[in-house]
């Protein structure tokens, strides 16, 4: 979605006024210590003054002798690592003494608080030794290992490096065991390859499960071969019009795949008994009325619903969700349940308690938006909180009698809110969530009545009205998807704003190193890679608070920039999609 700006061009009057951002910083001007730097920061870190272990060309990754899934992740690292380095870093299973000049992941020796998810990293001047008691943490271990390498590490071409990892002891393992987002391909349909690449920037902060919203009113988005219309004629369209698109069951067999090989678990979702208009318009018997609606690609919500009354409405719930659960080998299956306005009360209630036992044929437990709890939910069924206030009686009442919840609050946690009044993409009917915002909660005791031991994770759902490209999934995932894997990951006791702004300004390289298009909020001082920024150059430095009527060049981040077109807030750097300013090179 595009905002209404007023543009003015060359030397005009223009106030820069930047919205939520409430702490002015310095820029970075220097890069943050590799072990000061890690997102999300682990449980504890030792370091070994003077201590660096080289990473060249003759280092070797070495793993548990046998073992499938400790090669896997030897095989990962080492993709991950070779277009930058230029190395050969061959994979092999690790001798009975780990050997010099090897990076060693090993399934044996971790210390028994790191539990299924976490690990034991030790680097010392010969060698890097991960241990984890399973591929998971291992995996988990390996991320780590990254960030402690320079950013540019991350890039797909040869750097110059040089490459040494500082010595350290680490232990850590989540606060959480359920760390998840969720991508909404129903609004605009998004391929197969901008779900993977959605899953690598997951994996590299210890997400471990994305939710897949497969089906809206604007569109169906995965075959299911009972009801094949659901996917050729719901599938057709998308917000805005367009092409649409659907997943077949190979594609989507590729992605849970791929997922699984980044130790994520995929969650799909089809929404009902509301948002479901692609659907209906696909079968005329599922209407009451029996007639199919037209397909629709606005925005609307609420005014859709399925035939309560019908026993065939049953017969496809249940077909859809025994197809899916057959596709799926994760534990949990999303029935949605928001926003069913057109649906009545006590409708509403007679549908959930008719499916939640058709989702239990199937093997699978139920997820559902925290609307659920409406109903009684059994204690394996996980109601998803996505409100703006801090209680819920149903959700409550659920707890009490035994489920886990996700929160996800949309006024903290939904990543398609915009950051400001003014950056481009997004909505704002839950308000501004600037970075500080995603990450000043804590989901321990965010709900009344829910306390630590009663959540099972955070989520950070993406709902993709205005998300048409991969650029637009990283403007607005990032940096807010960092903050809130830091909440799913890192104990409440190292939870620090102050601390978490420096490790989160240390990871632009890594960013730029990537391609990610990420937000370059003001509430943060950007790590450039050495250089001072801004003020460098003989224009006058950007600033949110200050008005220009000089002209419409300044320095920002060691760059100088010509705006096209004056508008309020629009940082420089951030906003290029829009053509607000012309980087002009560093000064």
């Amino acid at each position: 979605m595009k905002t209404s700006r007023t543009r003015r061009l060359g030397r005009a009057l223009a106030v820069l006024a930047l919205i939520g951002a409430s702490i002015q910083l310095t820029p970075a001007s220097a890069a943050t210590p590799a072990l000061q730097s890690i997102v999300p920061v682990p449980v504890s870190v030792t370091p070994a003054a003077g201590v660096t272990f080289p990473l060249v060309s003759t280092t070797k990754i070495v793993t548990e002798a046998g073992s499938a899934p400790a090669k896997q992740v030897g095989d990962y690292l080492a993709g991950v690592l070779r277009p930058s380095t230029g190395f050969a870093l061959p994979v092999s299973d690790a001798p009975a003494t780990v050997p010099s000049d090897s990076i060693a992941l090993l399934l044996s020796g971790a210390p028994a608080s790191v539990g299924a998810q976490g690990y034991q990293l030790v680097s010392t001047a010969s060698s890097v030794t991960v241990r984890a008691t399973t591929g998971d943490g291992l995996f988990a271990g390996v991320q780590t290992l990254r960030q402690l390498l320079p950013g540019s590490v991350e890039s797909t071409s040869a750097q110059p490096g040089p490459w040494s990892i500082p010595g350290a002891t680490i232990v850590d393992y989540p606060r959480f065991g359920y760390r998840g987002a969720m991508l909404d391909v129903a609004r605009h349909f998004h391929p197969v390859s901008t779900v993977k690449r959605y899953l690598d920037q997951l994996a590299q902060y210890k997400i471990n499960n994305l939710h897949l919203h497969l089906a809206d009113d604007q569109g169906w988005r995965i075959q299911i071969d009972s009801w094949p219309r659901l996917t050729t004629y719901g599938g057709s369209t998308q917000v805005g019009g367009g092409a649409g698109g659907y997943y077949t069951k190979a594609q989507y067999t590729d992605i849970v795949n791929y997922a699984a090989s980044r130790h994520i678990t995929i969650i799909p979702e089809v929404e009902m008994p509301g948002h479901v208009n692609a659907a209906l318009a696909s079968y005329a018997e599922l209407n009451c009325n029996g007639v199919a609606p037209s397909l629709r690609t606005d925005t609307a919500v609420g005014y859709s619903s399925l035939c309560i009354s019908k026993d065939i409405t049953y017969t496809f719930v249940a077909d859809v969700l025994r197809e899916l659960a057959a596709l799926t080998p994760g534990p949990y299956l999303h029935i949605g349940g928001d926003e069913a306005s057109s649906t009545s009360a006590a409708d509403y209630l007679t549908f959930i308690d008719k499916v939640l036992p058709l989702v239990a044929a199937t093997g699978k437990s139920a997820v559902g938006w925290h609307d659920i709890a409406k109903a009684t939910l059994p204690a394996s069924a996980t109601p998803q909180f996505w409100g703006t206030t801090t209680s819920d009686s149903g959700v409550s009442a659920a707890v009490s009698r035994g489920s886990k919840v996700i929160l996800s609050p949309a006024n903290k946690a939904y990543l398609d809110m915009k950051y400001t009044s003014s950056t481009p993409i997004g909505l704002s009917w839950a308000g501004y969530v600037e970075v500080q915002d995603a990450y000043n909660w804590n989901p321990g005791s965010y709900l009344s009545g829910v306390g630590e031991s009663a959540v099972r994770g955070v989520e950070s759902p993406l709902w993709s009205e205005t998300v048409v490209t991969p650029a637009d999934i990283d403007y607005l995932a990032f940096p807010r998807l960092a903050a809130h894997a830091e909440l799913g990951w890192s104990p409440w006791s190292a939870h620090d704003w102050t601390a978490f702004r420096t490790r989160l300004g240390a990871q632009a390289p890594r960013w730029v190193a990537q391609g990610v298009n990420f937000y370059r909020s003001s509430q943060v001082a950007w790590d450039t890679g050495g250089t001072t920024n801004p003020g460098t150059c003989a224009d006058p430095a950007w600033s949110a608070s200050q008005v220009y009527t000089g002209g419409n060049v300044v320095s920002h981040n060691g760059h100088k920039w010509t705006a096209k077109w004056w508008t309020q807030g629009e940082e420089p750097g951030t906003t290029g999609q829009w053509g607000v300013w012309t980087d002009n090179g560093t000064c």
